[in-house]
């Protein structure tokens, strides 16, 4: 399984932004959901390693948390309440977020695991994709959040309803990297999941 532990990285400054990051991970589908588990801490848990790196992604898009993910096994049966969950895996991410929280990472994100080369490699995409995402502006946004990766012809349908060109939507494409995001999932997605599978 794969645990996420995502802390805040400034309450006193931001405000409690918990409330709006449950909104933002409320459609991916969760083992255990992900749930406020202390103060300004989200926790969940998933059982496929794409999701996890979604909720990576739509954590690190506002640059407001330190997203850290352990890769390994959640005692069961499953408690009904994320809080409440042990075994390695929340171990792993706990390790991940207290790493992130005292260095000065430009992509706050770290994966921990039992394959601690694996781990970094997987860390290391998602890093680069973080890199992307947080860097995308309110207008690149705007576009990419109409669209569905893998559908074609979308770009026309998204252009009439923000009244742009669909040249606009375009550039807005390529500016955002959005293609390329999308073609490097899978290869984040694959190394999280080789943790689980290597003995």
């Amino acid at each position: 399984m794969f645990t996420l532990t995502i802390n805040q990285t400034d309450s006193r400054r931001d405000g409690d932004r918990v409330p709006q990051l449950l909104k933002d991970l409320r459609h991916i589908p969760a083992c255990l959901d992900f749930d406020r588990s202390v103060e300004d801490e989200v926790q969940g848990i998933v059982d496929c390693p794409h999701q996890a790196v979604e909720a990576a992604l739509v954590a690190l898009r506002s640059g407001s948390w330190f997203v850290g993910i352990g890769v390994g096994p959640v005692n069961e049966p499953l408690p009904n309440q994320v809080k409440d969950a042990t075994g390695h895996g929340l171990i792993y991410a706990r390790r991940a977020v207290d790493r992130l929280r005292n260095g000065k990472e430009r992509v706050p994100v770290a994966v921990d695991g039992p394959l601690a080369d694996l781990a970094a490699e997987s860390e290391a995409i998602l890093k680069l994709l973080g890199h992307i995402v947080h860097g995308r502006s309110a207008a690149e946004w705007r576009v990419l959040d109409l669209l569905t990766p893998g559908v074609r012809g979308q770009q026309k349908a998204v252009a009439h309803e923000l009244g742009i060109t669909t040249q606009a939507v375009s550039k807005a494409v390529a500016r955002a990297q959005w293609n390329e995001e999308h073609a490097a999932r899978p290869a984040a997605a694959r190394l999280l999941q080789l943790i689980l599978e290597v003995r």
